[in-house]
């Protein structure tokens, strides 16, 4: 059995090759970010990334974060969200809790407030339903801050929101006049 710091390199890992750069070890998602699992354990262990079944399993299993997935026949692999890659999840638009969190660091404060939430790189905005995880994600970058989403709001506005597999809600951006600053 691995130990936290090999399961965590082990995960880190998995999220850059199934959440942005598959061709780092030469592989390819389908179009709803699957990945095979038997040519994605070939591959990582053909790149130094030592690992097999038992292992996998164990990651997506204990992973706190419930970053990847298996679908019904564990024969394939996806991240759950977070992908930088155009992928299609497959998710449905849901109604959201009237609120939820976004966590950011105090360096972001101003251009968040200037532009409001922006996918970035990913192709949603993240955001969490209660706020100790909205903190946890903010004190990732730094000194932590959150803004409280007027989710119901948004969506009674015609915003679409999906509820990913490990309980992140992801929208396509927040514009300002949804957000309130929280004291944290």
């Amino acid at each position: 059995m691995i130990n936290e710091k090999q399961a965590t390199h082990i995960s880190k890992f998995l999220s850059l090759v199934l959440r942005h750069q598959p061709e780092t070890i030469g592989i390819a998602l389908d179009p709803n970010g699957w990945a095979d699992v038997a040519e994605l354990i070939e591959k990582c262990n053909k790149n130094g990334v030592q690992i097999d079944r038992e292992t996998l399993n164990y990651i997506v299993e204990t992973n706190a974060k419930k970053r990847f997935a298996f679908n019904d026949e564990l024969n394939k692999i996806r991240a759950s969200q977070g992908h930088s890659k155009a992928v299609e999840l497959g998710y449905s638009n849901q109604k959201p809790p009237a609120l939820l969190y976004h966590g950011t660091s105090e360096k972001s404060i101003n251009t968040i407030l200037e532009n409001g939430l922006q996918k970035q790189s990913r192709q949603h905005v993240h955001l969490s339903s209660d706020i100790e995880t909205a903190i946890k994600v903010g004190q990732r970058h730094g000194k932590p801050f959150v803004f409280q989403v007027l989710a119901e709001q948004m969506y009674r506005n015609k915003f679409q929101f999906y509820l990913s597999d490990n309980g992140v809600w992801l929208t396509d951006h927040v514009p300002v006049s949804y957000l309130k600053r929280m004291e944290v």
